[in-house]
């Protein structure tokens, strides 16, 4: 079986020409993005334009500077104040972190006001700063470039929602198709006179003319936005779902509108609030969001829906990110990062992998990269005390800021890391996790983590291999083949360690020494 030669990167994928084309900005160490929205100011810094993104800082602050934009046609006072604070003190991060200059864009509310040019002048001149206000279709590709950090290759609408816009952008193939923005957003909406019968009127009619311009879209619907995640982190709750991690979320139709529901007749959305951990500014815009999504949902008949915690900020730093960088597969990307990082023995994990692979004789690409992906992660949890290095390893798995990864996906790995340091998944952040797994998942987790349990037993230059596995599954019968050299390495606690993989194939075994 040659499936360890198998390309574990993503399609090619081609995109318009990057905003941000500073060379000396792919050459920063950290990158650092600000997003000045109608309702927060964010900061996020990566530790460099990996792959799969790493956040070194990340800070918002709800400044909600689109309050009121409708009626006055200006910024809010109370606002502006509060982002040139919280700008300065970005500023002074910065370069403090050694990440200045900082790449900044400003969206719907600094784009609309009639004295949106005079404060983006006024922070340029007090900041240094450079403030690019972007058009909602530019603000439609970013987010779907976003998008497609954590899922190359992927299929589907994205709807990025902010305070006083929505954007809608198609992506197929990797690429970004068409990209259109709308004034569907809470703090809009907020000043629709007549009432909820006015506002749904108003929200149908401006979602008809969406679809008219992008076209069926019943692939997967993207959910980018705070929002969204807040209710995201509802519907969590509603069902009682295990995993609080709200990136790659994923949701049917019917559920999704289920708690769109369950939220307009809620009689203690304070209490909802307070339960789910949203913040009451982002709570009061919930409602009105509840009802865009119910139409969007309805009107555009998606397959599925998933949120995304990647969006604007991500999509900037996949602008300074070369073609060959983006072609890769983000989870293996950061898997290698980790393993040469923190393992004991950089460069092991990919031995481990084809030592590893021929017990699992009929699986999928899919499976094979997650099989990867555990193989480089299964010694960077060391340094951790024995007695919780198991522990440690599955929320490193199961919890980490990590794109390409579904939640089923998440546990899959995280069991095996789990069987990888304990012969048993005792540790008691497993059991709530384990109905996300089939049967048949949860024994091939074992498999795969029994099999790195005894192959991390067998350490030898990295040109040196130990041997191979040879796995008869009609006869139920498991061969090791070691090399000469490496037969001294198998000791009574090595033969201990391949006797618990047997078991869990449900096979007999035996060793053979060639050479």
């Amino acid at each position: 079986m040659n499936t360890a030669a198998s390309p574990f990167g993503s399609d090619h994928a081609h995109f318009a020409r990057p905003l941000i084309v500073d060379p000396q900005a792919r050459a920063l160490s950290k990158v650092g993005v600000v997003d000045i929205g109608s309702n927060s100011v964010r900061l996020v810094i990566f530790d460099g334009a990996a792959r799969s993104p790493a956040y070194f800082f990340n800070e918002k602050v709800m400044c909600s500077l689109g309050k009121g934009l409708l009626e006055t046609g200006m910024l809010n006072p109370e606002g502006k104040l509060k982002a040139r604070a919280t700008l300065h003190r970005f500023q002074a991060l910065a370069e403090g972190i050694g990440c200045a200059p900082l790449h900044v864009v400003a969206t719907a509310a600094m784009r609309e006001a009639s004295d949106g040019p005079a404060f983006k002048e006024q922070i340029e001149s007090e900041t240094g700063m450079t403030i690019h206000v972007i058009e909602g279709t530019e603000e439609a590709r970013l987010s779907a470039q976003g998008v497609l950090l954590g899922w190359p290759g992927a299929y589907g609408l994205v709807c990025d929602v902010g305070g006083s816009s929505m954007e809608l952008a198609e992506i197929r193939r990797g690429q970004v198709g068409k990209c259109m923005t709308s004034p569907l957003a809470p703090l809009k909406l907020q000043a629709i006179e007549g009432g909820a019968a006015a506002r749904r009127a108003h929200i149908e009619k401006t979602v008809d003319e969406l679809i008219e311009v992008m076209g069926p879209q019943n692939d997967r619907l993207f959910l980018v936005g705070g929002s969204w995640r807040a209710i995201g982190r509802i519907d969590m709750e509603r069902q009682g779902y295990p995993l609080h991690v709200l990136h790659e979320y994923q949701m049917s139709c019917e559920d999704l509108l289920d708690t769109l529901e369950f939220i307009q007749k809620h009689d203690d959305l304070e209490g909802l609030r307070k339960a789910c951990g949203i913040s009451s500014a982002r709570m009061a815009l919930v409602p009105l969001a509840s009802e865009v999504l119910e139409c969007v949902v309805k009107r555009f008949k998606p397959h599925d829906i998933a949120i995304s915690s990647y969006g604007i900020r991500e999509g900037l730093l996949y602008e300074q990110m070369p073609q060959e960088l983006r072609d890769r597969d983000p989870l293996i990307e950061a898997c290698r990062f980790s393993e040469i990082k923190d393992a004991r023995m950089p460069g092991f994990g990919k031995g481990l992998f084809n030592f590893v692979l021929p017990l699992f004789p009929r699986i999928s690409l899919e499976r094979a990269r997650i099989i990867k992906a555990a193989c480089l992660l299964h010694d960077v949890t060391w340094r951790a005390h024995p007695d919780y290095r198991a522990d440690a390893c599955f929320d490193n798995a199961t919890r980490a800021n990590l794109g390409g990864l579904s939640h089923r996906e998440r546990v899959f790995l995280g069991l095996a890391l789990l069987y990888r340091y304990k012969n048993k998944p005792t540790t008691p952040q497993f059991q709530p996790l384990a109905p996300l797994l089939s049967p048949e998942e949860t024994r091939e987790a074992e498999v795969l983590g029994k099999a790195m349990r005894f192959g991390a037993m067998l350490w030898m230059r990295k040109d040196q291999t130990p041997g191979r596995f040879e796995w008869h599954e009609e006869r139920k019968h498991l061969e090791l083949r070691l090399n000469a050299a490496a037969s001294e390495l198998y000791s009574e606690v090595a033969e201990s360690r391949l006797d618990s993989l047997a078991k869990a194939l449900d096979s007999t075994y035996e060793v053979i020494i060639e050479g």
